[in-house]
């Protein structure tokens, strides 16, 4: 697939002829998009008026289901050139000689209304056209500006995401989100949010509550994050972060830096240590720890009450190996580590707890 070429004009009848003209001379079919029932067999008229030459096809939701499919295999089977329809045809349409696509009063249209008629064409090797129309001399809302100039801005397959956050910029959270949003999300967090949601549903639905996951908190002082001039874009830094905070396993996280080198070249010190930490992390909960630290001389582990790691076995490990480990009586483990430096850091935890795993 190619990106879609996108130009907002205003409603212009020398404009809409050439387009429909080019697209039928090469072969192809127009979707012209018109979401006003009432007035979309005019508009067909109309179409047909300036285009004699070109089969007009109209399609709505108010039309009966056979109707519909009626019109519709016309179009696949290329007996129509122009559908003329409403946003009835956003979902999942995939027709390949379909190349051009007029969207008439586009400013009424939402953003992701606009993305998902755009990809209806260029679903092919030939190159594809979106005009958004407006009316003339119209004068448009600030956030109306705003949709149309991201419609032009992300034509590239796969731009959802982008197209997704200015969306959520334009319109903004809601109420779920916003200032008049009930409760103490704000204070709690979305994250944290979901989280208190899920449980509660959980609870109604009459389900048995899991065991609370541990969410370790490490402190190593070693710097442990994507530079910006790594990853250069802010988004996909965002999501980067993201996958490597669900990373779960030894394997997804090889699999991860392989990804990120052949993708940006030689991992940085920073984010090599940060994979390195969310390998410590994952280990850390399997037996159960809530915190793990290095301060320099000592490397620090909290264990939960319920961490498999039993204590006995943990203070025969210390006679055998860990000289100098001390376990107090809330279940805090101390082991001399002095003067190890960054990735050393790192090595001598997952050793560390590598071996209380075994113990």
């Amino acid at each position: 697939r190619q990106s879609v070429r996108v130009h907002l004009s205003e409603f212009d009848e020398d404009l809409i002829r050439e387009a429909i003209g080019n697209e039928i001379i090469r072969g192809g079919q127009v979707f012209f998009v018109h979401h006003r029932v009432k007035s979309i067999d005019s508009i067909a008229r109309f179409v047909e008026n300036l285009v004699p030459e070109a089969k007009i096809g109209v399609v709505h939701g108010q039309m009966k289901a056979g109707e519909i499919e009626d019109v519709m295999v016309r179009f696949v089977r290329k007996e129509v050139d122009v559908l003329v329809c409403t946003t009835i045809i956003g979902s999942g349409l995939d027709i390949p000689s379909a190349n051009t696509i007029i969207i008439n009063r586009a400013d009424r249209l939402g953003l992701s209304h606009l993305y998902q008629l755009r990809g209806r064409v260029g679903r092919s090797k030939e190159e594809a056209y979106a005009y958004l129309l407006i009316p003339e001399g119209a004068i448009l809302s600030r956030d109306a500006r705003k949709r149309l100039r991201v419609a032009q801005e992300f034509s590239e397959p796969g731009s959802g995401f982008k197209v997704a956050t200015h969306d959520l910029e334009i319109r903004g959270g809601g109420s779920l989100l916003g200032v008049s949003q009930s409760g103490h999300i704000s204070a709690v967090g979305y994250e944290l949010y979901t989280e208190l949601m899920e449980k509660a549903i959980r609870e109604l639905k009459g389900e048995r509550p899991s065991e609370e996951e541990v969410s370790p908190e490490i402190s190593f002082g070693v710097p442990a994050f994507i530079p910006d001039d790594y990853i250069t874009d802010m988004q996909t830094r965002l999501v980067t972060y993201k996958k490597i905070s669900m990373a779960g396993s030894d394997d997804v996280i090889s699999d991860l830096r392989e990804e990120l080198s052949d993708r940006y070249g030689f991992v940085p010190e920073q984010v090599g240590n940060l994979l390195n930490i969310i390998e410590i992390r994952n280990l850390l909960k399997e037996i159960m720890a809530e915190k793990m630290n290095y301060d320099g001389k000592n490397m620090h582990i909290s264990f939960r009450g319920n961490s498999p790691v039993d204590p006995a076995r943990i203070l025969e490990l210390s006679r055998r190996k860990l000289k100098g480990l001390r376990l107090t009586p809330d279940l805090r483990l101390s082991v001399p580590m002095p003067g190890l430096r960054n990735k050393e850091i790192m090595d001598h935890a997952r050793e560390l707890l590598e071996s209380l795993m075994r113990a």
